[in-house]
């Protein structure tokens, strides 16, 4: 089954670059070399640097039980920022248009980092209790 589900894999995506090929002039080619390059140096200079000198300056502080959810908390926030960028930049509003990006975007975002954060804090309790209860009973 995985290499029929590859093989349909493998065949949309060259479909999906015939038409990208045979649609696109060359400037519109180009635009998408330097998006896909853009988000690619994005990633792995600014998100993934970021992320990993946080994670290794957090985890000296941070008790055991607390390290891997604060980990899972650091690659969801990160992700969700840079997906974040245009909405809290407000990127494309437009004083004609009022209905473009019309909503309070900070304080979702807020919200959802919040959630994370208490996400991450209920785990670090839990496997700290967890850890505890297995020590006492391995005594």
């Amino acid at each position: 089954m995985r290499p029929a589900i590859g093989a349909l894999g493998v065949l949309v995506g060259l479909y999906g670059a015939w038409l990208l090929l045979s649609r696109a002039d060359a400037g519109d080619l180009l635009s998408l070399a330097f998006w896909l390059g853009g988000g690619v140096l994005a990633h792995d200079v600014g998100v993934a640097a970021v992320t990993l000198m946080v994670a290794v300056l957090a985890m000296r502080w941070l008790p055991s039980a607390a390290r891997m959810p604060a980990a899972a908390g650091l690659v969801v926030l990160g992700t969700l920022t840079v997906v974040a960028i245009p909405f809290l930049g407000r990127f494309g509003a437009r004083e004609d248009n009022p209905t473009l990006l019309d909503r309070n975007y900070f304080g979702g975002y807020l919200v959802v980092v919040a959630l994370v954060v208490i996400c991450v804090v209920v785990a670090s309790v839990v496997r700290s209790r967890h850890s505890t209860n297995t020590e006492i009973e391995a005594r």
